[in-house]
């Protein structure tokens, strides 16, 4: 699964990144390295400019929360355990059919974090989980698929600005050889040459979708443990994704 990463690109660089065209961010983001469900991230998705479904769609740059709200939803705390869809059942759930079909996003990481059961044990005989933090060798954006929803709130007014609630999900699939021994799930990457696809909300056929979504070849990612110091939400900071010296 994918439940924890860091995101401490600014707007500007996530513009340039993803050649965003017209950028619907009001208030940045701080710099976040300890990325929790329910928090405010950005999404890279593809809409008309406008309310004529006729106009051709513009990449944008906008502010979601973590936890998929789907629209018909009666109550908006159904997103706090939709942080995660399967790639295998993407396609098929209700919950994500109709995102899957036309409205799907990029959601762009630094790298993420996953737990392992290490062999030293607590005070309850339970095995200490370590953290490692797994992001791409290369230092690049890690560009993980994504769903997005919008959300209509029965209990505020037509003219309210949070009237709409948008919201989304992480795709995963099976972590790649390499990470396998970390955690048998991982964020999808989606490569650069196929952002367009992925985003093209007029693409929807589900073969031609899931041919998209291919897990991250090995070799372009790396893991090394860091301070549990990232199992509170309430620490955040450069150094939860700075590597453990290592020891003999």
């Amino acid at each position: 699964m994918c439940g924890r990463y860091a995101s401490s690109r600014k707007p500007e660089d996530l513009i340039e990144e993803f050649e965003i065209s017209e950028p619907r961010i009001t208030v940045p983001l701080e710099p976040d390295y300890n990325v929790a469900p329910t928090k405010e991230v950005y999404a890279v998705l593809e809409r008309p400019p406008s309310k004529d479904k006729s106009a051709p769609a513009q990449r944008q740059l906008r502010v979601v929360r973590w936890g998929l709200v789907p629209s018909w939803a009666k109550d908006p705390s159904i997103g706090n355990r939709m942080i995660n869809a399967r790639m295998e059942t993407v396609a098929e759930k209700p919950s994500y059919r109709r995102a899957f079909s036309s409205r799907r996003c990029l959601l762009p990481a630094d790298g993420y974090f996953e737990w392992y059961p290490s062999a030293e044990v607590n005070a309850k005989g339970k095995p200490v989980k370590q953290p490692f933090y797994i992001h791409p060798k290369d230092g690049g954006v890690l560009a993980m698929a994504g769903l997005y929803e919008i959300w209509k709130d029965p209990t505020r007014d037509e003219e309210d600005p949070q009237l709409f609630r948008w919201t989304c999900t992480v795709i995963t699939t099976d972590a790649e050889d390499s990470l396998g021994h970390i955690h048998d799930r991982m964020p999808l990457m989606v490569t650069a040459d196929r952002w367009s696809q992925w985003l093209d909300p007029t693409v929807s056929g589900k073969d031609e979708l899931l041919s998209l979504l291919v897990p991250a070849a090995p070799g372009l990612l790396e893991a090394y443990p860091v301070s549990t110091q990232v199992n509170s939400v309430r620490n955040n900071g450069p150094e939860l994704v700075t590597a453990l010296p290592l020891t003999d």
